[in-house]
């Protein structure tokens, strides 16, 4: 099934990774849970979900501030990625989306717009045989103002050689469509996890 596009004439599509293309937020809540874990700080699952968008050293400064810990930031966000490429293999796409893509490929342009690092991206994204139907990726290397600013989207769209105005944006957090709409763009919202059904027992 296919989530509605809103009205409009829709020259290039943009797309968030981490939730949704990549159905892949039950298992960044495991990698976090544990690298956290290891430090003595609890991550509950409805607090993960609402700062889902936040860059990790926002989260990692977050937990800090209320758990009364000192949590390194490069120490933590590197055990994190690696308790989550060990679970790369249990990846699947959000179908909803992925029914986007099938259907889109070949007649505009896609990228995506994560705040996540490029090697995560690429990897996830090349677990789920989708690497190569992106024309651009921007990741949180290539700009500086994190969602909810615009910079990534609009960064996206200049690459693309696409007017804003003429891109539609799909995210899944608060900040990627407030981004998306201080861009000027039209976005569709992706359903968490358990909204379709999909999380892992």
């Amino acid at each position: 099934m296919m989530l509605p596009l809103p009205p409009g004439e829709f020259r290039a599509y943009l797309f968030d990774c981490d939730g949704t293309v990549a159905d892949s937020m039950p298992l960044h809540y495991r990698a976090w849970s544990q690298a956290v874990g290891e430090w003595g700080c609890d991550f509950p699952e409805d607090l993960f979900y609402a700062w889902g968008g936040r860059t990790v050293p926002d989260i990692i400064a977050g937990l800090n501030a209320t758990r009364g810990l000192a949590m390194p930031v490069a120490e933590v966000d590197e055990r994190r990625e690696d308790l989550y490429q060990r679970l790369l293999p249990q990846l699947t796409a959000v179908p909803e989306v992925l029914a986007h893509i099938e259907h889109a490929h070949g007649r505009v342009p896609f990228a995506v717009v994560s705040g996540g690092a490029r090697a995560s991206v690429s990897a996830s994204l090349d677990r789920l045989g989708l690497l190569d139907r992106f024309d651009l990726m921007v990741c949180a290397e290539d700009y500086t103002r994190a969602k909810p600013d615009p910079e990534a989207f609009l960064l996206a769209a200049a690459g693309l050689g696409v007017a804003p105005e003429h891109c539609v944006v799909f995210e899944d957090t608060d900040l990627g469509v407030a981004a998306a709409t201080a861009a000027g763009m039209a976005w569709v919202r992706v359903p968490p996890p358990w909204q379709r059904g999909t999380v892992p027992a």
